[in-house]
């Protein structure tokens, strides 16, 4: 069987899967579930467009792994078939452990577990089903690997992941603030000391990375509508988990009911094999049609909620610089709770979402950017630099919110 295919992805045109094993994996119904899975959530509530799923994005980020390696070898690195073929194993697997809505889901019905746990959960079973021919794959995934290079092209602060989203979320949503030169980044990429770094001449580009990321996390990720709709999707998990814990029959499909009747934890998944492949089968349509018929529960609060997301009633959002004061908050309780009739003080808070979020751009404390110069010499990026605010795009920027329900 010819396992070697080509791919027409509308972001870099034909993509190759290079490896046997490769197509072995992406045919496996745990990678064919990424299919199932928007890679941005709910922000084509926003940017109608932004319906690509993880299943595209893991694609993209193998092309571009593929791109890097040969790149590197170009510049006399060593990089050995069976290195090159991890590197890019480990890269199509760095997302297979999102749920559905990703970070809504880890903090609800699953208790403090990262996708990137589940990861490589995923990666330990499906290591068991190959045979043993994910181990290299999954050393590179956790930096275990003694060419650290490897895994900071998976993940670091100037990876292949970073490079695939940045390049097709603004593709999809129209954001074209966001476009970068990932061609020319790859094409600039070294390594010295065992690490990932750019050439001088790519300088420029890693600055408009840099800049672009920024940008995209404030206009796309943390776009004050989309971190309405998430906190709603969160309080409307919440809210079925409650209920569900409290002995309340609800609607679910059976791989969603599980989570939602049974508290699960990041041990549980070790612990017990049948919970992963439980978990292997919850996608976003267990939400949709669980929230399609939670429009109708005989619980006002759940029902408001579903209601509101299903027909994008979302709520109003205040985004501040500073916390807002006690006196406004209990302010807009007092309001919606006389409007909506909310007696009891508990539900409340399904109603007025009061939070903060936070982003920086670049983190000067991890996996810095090394610039290479001509001499030699490796310099931090922000160092490296002449453009003026680029140090500033450290600076971690605290963003202060309230959600509560229209006044018509």
């Amino acid at each position: 069987m010819n396992k070697r295919k080509i791919i027409n992805d509308p972001v870099y045109g034909f993509i190759t899967i290079p490896y046997e094993i490769v197509f072995d994996i992406i045919e496996h119904p745990w990678f064919q579930r990424l299919r199932r899975i928007q890679q941005l959530g709910l922000s084509n509530l926003v940017y109608p467009g932004a319906i690509h799923t993880r299943f595209n994005h893991a694609l993209g980020a193998m092309h571009l792994m593929g791109k890097a390696i040969n790149t590197l070898r170009s510049k006399g690195k060593e990089i050995t078939d069976k290195e090159a073929e991890a590197a890019t194993i480990a890269i199509l697997l760095h997302d297979i452990g999102h749920g559905p809505f990703s970070h809504a889901l880890e903090r609800t019905i699953i208790s403090n577990v990262h996708h990137e746990q589940l990861s490589h959960i995923f990666m330990n079973n499906l290591n068991k089903e190959f045979g043993g021919r994910l181990g290299l794959a999954m050393d590179i995934f956790t930096n275990q690997y003694h060419k650290k290079f490897l895994h900071h092209l998976v993940s670091s602060q100037l990876d292949v992941d970073r490079l695939d989203y940045l390049t097709r979320d603004s593709y999809f949503t129209g954001v074209h603030e966001g476009v970068i030169g990932y061609d020319r980044l790859i094409e600039m990429m070294d390594v010295e000391n065992d690490d990932l770094v750019i050439e001088q001449k790519g300088i420029y580009s890693v600055e408009k990375f840099i800049i672009a990321r920024r940008v995209m996390y404030w206009q796309v990720y943390l776009h004050k509508t989309v971190i309405c709709a998430e906190q709603m999707l969160i309080k409307t998990l919440k809210r079925a988990k409650y209920l569900a814990q409290s002995g309340v029959e609800l609607f679910a499909t059976p791989s969603l009911q599980y989570f939602l009747y049974h508290d699960v934890e990041l041990q549980h998944f070790y612990d017990d094999p049948e919970i992963i492949h439980r978990y292997s089968s919850l996608d976003d349509i267990d939400i949709y049609a669980s929230l399609k018929q939670w429009q109708y529960s005989s619980d006002t609060v759940l029902a408001f909620l579903s209601s509101s997301l299903i027909n994008r009633n979302l709520f109003k959002i205040e985004l501040e610089n500073e916390p807002f004061s006690a006196a406004a908050i209990n302010k807009i309780r007092e309001k919606v709770r006389k409007k909506y009739k909310v007696q009891d003080e508990f539900d409340l808070q399904y109603y007025v979402l009061n939070d903060v979020t936070t982003n920086s751009a670049y983190n000067l404390e991890a996996n810095n950017i090394n610039i290479k110069f001509r001499s030699g010499k490796i310099v931090d990026v922000t160092n490296a630099s002449d453009h003026l605010n680029l140090a500033a795009l450290a600076d971690t920027v605290v963003k202060h919110y309230i959600c509560y329900p229209k006044e018509n």
